[in-house]
């Protein structure tokens, strides 16, 4: 419901059709829908990593893995996966805004809008040839390079760049939720999420991230 709020505060579409993707949103058009509310808001209290996983600032992204490994990896240096709740707001801040740098799409901000290169999934399914097509396929960047695609919170590279892992808040369908889109033209903003795929796939622009509950 709030994705479908926010798009109607779109002053100027790129595209409507799917990945819709909104060039400027209007800031006083969406602190009244937010004003609005105000009463269904409720306190959140987890620590982030700053980073795309493994965390550490001017190295690549792990990609490549489903959700079960990104849960594991996270549990295994004493964290966890991010609720699809806990990484929206990391990335949109109290203002809800719908990119982490503001309200209109910037691809010299966030690594996003590159040109789409069509995968060969036979070499992606084959362990011998994997790595070759990942670096075919790879635009993205190391950690922090792109030093204004960071949130109100701080979290950097949360659009673009890598589809990020999370765990569904919600009671039905796969537990397993993207968020943040990639490098790609997709929507790449805060709040849309990827509900798709299952808990199994894995694909060459997947990473994640952890989350840690405070001590």
């Amino acid at each position: 419901m709030v994705e479908v709020l926010q798009d109607s505060t779109c002053d100027e579409w790129i595209s409507t059709q799917f990945p819709a993707r909104c060039a400027r949103f209007n800031r006083e058009k969406w602190l009244k829908v937010t004003d609005g509310l105000k009463g269904k808001r409720h306190g959140m209290d987890f620590c982030m990593d700053t980073y795309e996983f493994p965390n550490e600032v001017g190295v690549t992204p792990v990609v490549f893995i489903d959700w079960y490994t990104a849960k594991k990896t996270c549990e295994a240096v004493g964290e966890r996966l991010c609720t699809e709740e806990e990484w929206t707001f990391a990335c949109e801040g109290e203002e809800g805004v719908p990119y982490p740098y503001g309200y209109e799409r910037d691809a010299t901000a966030c690594n996003i809008d590159h040109k789409w290169i069509a995968p060969d999934v036979a070499a992606l399914s084959d362990p011998r040839r994997r790595g070759e097509e990942l670096l075919r396929l790879w635009q993205g960047v190391p950690s922090g390079t792109m030093e204004r695609c960071v949130s109100p919170f701080g979290v950097h590279d949360m659009t673009g760049n890598v589809d990020e892992w999370t765990s569904s808040t919600r009671k039905t369908g796969y537990r397993s939720i993207l968020k943040g889109g990639y490098w790609s033209v997709v929507r790449t903003r805060c709040r849309p999420s990827t509900r798709i795929h299952n808990e199994s796939f894995a694909f060459y622009q997947q990473g994640m991230r952890c989350c840690v509950d405070p001590k």
